[in-house]
């Protein structure tokens, strides 16, 4: 089968992380993007990336591209597809638009405007035409309008990626599930010593470290994916990828991954969401203040951990001690150990004392932040 072309989108900075996944995955012609890879391979190709990917957000067929400067001139680019390619009037759609320095301002408008092309062609082709379902279509589509420049794909993935399904309940500020994972992608860790997370809050990155370690893939237990509703899904060549993947699997982790929070409520919900995400039996986890925090036995090992960020108006005064609390850990208490802090507010950083050895530029939505290593 032919190599076709996609494009697999990520947080800010997650680029070269992500490229380094699709490398493991053993695609071809990647290629780090602004907010995303570009990658080829087969159709099997594109299903391994949605059930691996642990930093991808959503993996992209582009379908069309070209110029799009004004509604019409977008119509007509749409019009160019013969879109009985990929759905027919049976299927369900719906256009996710992402717009920005473009003629056209407002993301539903583009959208609508996609959608109308292709719905016109099979009204005019067959007489019916496809309906919109926007919760859960039967094919998604993704359109990417930049600079009056236009690109149009099926959006393989469907939901967001990082949505692993074992975090139903969101808290205030949550680190995302895929960027939780790059972190620990980041800093090296792949099981082979102590993982732990004092500040661990829901547990998104013990749990992600754990998955990590077990070669477990995120979308090993998905119930549904944007390519499961295209006319040419296999369901066989996904059943057998996914069956060996389940196979492949390791059942335990040859040394301790553990998370504690000062809240107890916080310890509750790290314990329900490890129990969905199938590793409640082997996470490390406790209601322990920073001051009182001591390290996993065993060897020395990994300590990532994303402190608060004092958004608010007097929150950052508040949070000085923490931070203090925090350096005076690591130096007195971590000797040997590989320390990473996540964090948007790099006053706050500064506090911790100690000499940064490594620094990574990200972002947690639209907050700025800095991934430092200090051990």
């Amino acid at each position: 089968m032919t190599d076709l072309r996609y494009f697999a989108t990520c947080a800010r900075g997650l680029e070269s992380i992500l490229a380094d996944e699709l490398r493991g995955l053993s695609a071809r012609d990647v290629e780090a993007g602004r907010g995303g890879v570009h990658f080829s391979g087969d159709r099997g190709q594109l299903y391994r990336a949605n059930l691996w990917l642990r930093t991808a957000i959503r993996v992209l067929a582009p379908v069309v591209e070209g110029p799009a400067d004004s509604p019409d001139q977008l119509y007509e680019l749409v019009r160019t597809v013969d879109w009985s390619r990929f759905l027919t009037p049976e299927h369900t759609l719906a256009v996710d638009a992402y717009v920005r320095d473009s003629t056209i301002s407002l993301s539903q408008y583009a959208a609508r405007r996609v959608k109308d092309a292709i719905c016109d062609q099979f009204r005019e082709r067959t007489g019916a035409r496809p309906s919109v379902d926007p919760e859960q279509p039967m094919v998604p589509l993704n359109l990417h309008l930049a600079r009056n420049r236009a690109v149009v794909s099926l959006d393989s993935s469907g939901d967001s990626l990082h949505k692993r399904g074992y975090r139903p309940v969101q808290t205030i500020a949550p680190l995302n599930e895929a960027l939780a994972a790059g972190l620990v992608l980041r800093s090296g860790w792949r099981g082979a010593a102590p993982f732990v997370d004092p500040m661990c809050g829901s547990g998104t990155l013990p749990i992600e470290a754990a998955w990590i370690a077990l070669h477990r893939p995120p979308g090993l237990t998905r119930r549904h994916f944007g390519f499961m509703g295209w006319l040419d899904f296999d369901i066989e060549q996904w059943t057998s990828l996914r069956d060996d993947a389940r196979r492949r699997m390791r059942t335990a982790l040859d040394h301790p991954v553990a998370g504690s929070d000062e809240r107890r409520d916080a310890i509750d919900r790290a314990h329900a969401n490890s129990r969905a995400a199938g590793i409640g039996h082997l996470l490390w986890l406790d209601v322990k203040a920073m001051h009182d925090f001591t390290p996993p036995p065993g060897p020395p090992g990994t300590l990532i951990c994303n402190p608060p960020y004092g958004e608010r108006i007097g929150e950052e005064k508040e949070l000085v001690g923490l931070y203090r609390k925090l350096g005076e850990v690591i130096r007195d208490r971590l000797a040997g150990w590989t320390v990473w802090v996540f964090t948007g507010n790099d006053r706050l950083a500064e506090e911790i004392g100690l000499a940064r050895k490594d620094e990574l530029a990200l972002y947690n939505g639209r907050i700025p932040c800095r991934f430092l290593r200090f051990g």
